[in-house]
């Protein structure tokens, strides 16, 4: 028998006998699983070789932090492993609750505790706790007052405390995939007694619009169930009726840095298309082209550089068109931005070169220039060898000298070194000429 009430806000379980959808429960609520198998979508944690099955059965239930998308089952999978492990479910949102709401929670553990029992606490959008906030757990998480599962749609590597992490395990909950999705169509059919109105098409579309996100999927089947339609509904008259979900996007959380970093490896691995996917999912999501824009500028140095000096040129071209235009006729320029830099010849030798200089500066310290190159303006400076021995490269054969240019009393390095695509091909032939003039004038 479970040892808390039932649980009202989560979804994913077997259908219930059919029933009529007038004055029924919510699907969400009426699909709400019994058990962790039931759960769909999350067998890397709840099949016969998951995480939390391995746990269970070694009654060795750690504190955890499970991590994933909305509508994935979160806190369907805490319930029902307080069920399971015998312990005292109790829930609060990091969103509603403070100080004093915590110091209550922990002393009723406490006394709990005392009399054999022990709690599952579900913390509900845990990240958004502070850091003080989150130190609050340590003690009672280490003594085993609670075991604590925390919930977030962040990167906990990002929005939780160090110490906080090292006592819990962090499980990634997968964003329900179609197949997962299409089970809960087939469910939320049985649980109605009837299936859904739709064609072909519009049901794939439907779970399309679901965007991974179980919850929105059974919400907008219920929609197309009241909806009493007589002939399926094609595609049109699907997106007519229920509301496509937003997709995932934070300008400021990971999903904003995965997705320009799906964008910059995708232009570096030549794929125009990929590339272009990936941008449109982020001006889809409200990104500020004008970041984006900044950031190809960026791309055209780093791994493009000298093997199309173009590209620089383009990225700059593009970034002035999109600010004249604006949006949305400027954003074709910041796709063909994209195309220009994906079909590019790529080269980070110059981003290389210019690291080693760096590290080469930091290394050598403040040793002067040669004296042979530097300017004798005065009679002094002459008479202290200043520019003594230089030669006008202008005036010497082929127009290069081979003099040295480093400090005194540091080798000669070589930092720059073409990739040998694109225009680097006739730079890389230069450079071995003139290495090969300064070898024989040395």
């Amino acid at each position: 028998m479970s040892r808390h009430p039932p649980p009202t806000d989560d979804l994913f379980g077997e259908a219930p006998p059919p029933q009529g959808r007038e004055g029924a429960s919510p699907l969400a609520d009426t699909l709400r699983p019994h058990e962790l198998t039931e759960v769909v979508g999350q067998d890397h944690l709840v099949g016969p070789e998951g995480s939390l099955t391995r746990m269970l059965e070694h009654g060795s239930l750690a504190s955890l932090i499970l991590w994933g998308p909305p509508g994935v089952g979160k806190t369907t999978i805490a319930r029902l492993l307080a069920d399971r492990a015998g312990l005292i479910f109790v829930q609060i949102s990091a969103v509603f609750s403070g100080v004093a709401d915590l110091k209550r929670v922990f002393e009723e553990a406490t006394r709990r505790r005392r009399t054999g029992d022990r709690t599952l606490l579900f913390v509900d959008e845990i990240h958004r706790f502070n850091r003080a906030q989150q130190d609050g757990f340590l003690p009672v998480v280490e003594d085993g007052t609670i075991i604590l599962v925390g919930a977030t749609t962040e990167n906990p590597s990002f929005e939780l405390n160090g110490a906080l992490l090292s006592r819990c395990q962090v499980l990634v909950l997968k964003r329900l995939d179609d197949d997962a999705l299409e089970l809960l169509l087939h469910r939320a059919e049985a649980a109605s007694g009837t299936p859904l109105t739709l064609t072909p098409s519009a049901r794939s579309s439907l779970r399309a619009m679901a965007d991974g996100d179980g919850r929105a999927v059974l919400n907008m089947a219920e929609q197309v169930f009241a909806a009493h339609a007589t002939a399926p509904l094609d595609e049109t008259a699907l997106t007519n009726l229920v509301a496509r979900r937003a997709a995932l996007y934070d300008r400021d959380r990971e999903e904003h840095y995965n997705l320009i970093s799906a964008l910059h490896k995708s232009m570096r691995g030549s794929d125009p298309d990929a590339a272009l996917y990936w941008l449109a999912r982020m001006l889809v999501g409200g990104e500020d082209a004008r970041y984006i824009a900044r950031r190809l500028t960026r791309f055209a140095v780093e791994d493009i550089g000298l093997a199309d000096p173009g590209a620089l040129t383009q990225s700059i071209v593009a970034w002035e068109a999109y600010e004249r235009l604006g949006s949305p006729e400027g954003d074709l320029a910041i796709a063909q931005l994209v195309l220009y830099l994906a079909t590019a010849p790529k080269s980070n030798a110059g981003y290389r070169a210019f690291g080693a200089a760096k590290r080469a500066a930091q290394t050598t310290g403040s040793l002067p220039p040669p004296a042979h190159i530097l300017n004798a303006p005065t009679k002094l400076m002459k008479n202290l060898g200043y520019g003594a021995g230089y030669e006008y490269d202008h005036d010497t054969q082929d127009a290069f000298s081979g003099q040295n240019y480093f400090p005194d009393g540091i080798a000669r390095e070589s930092f720059y070194r073409p990739a040998g695509r694109g225009n680097e091909q006739e730079l890389k032939r230069r450079l071995d000429h003139w290495a090969k003039l300064r070898q024989e004038r040395a």
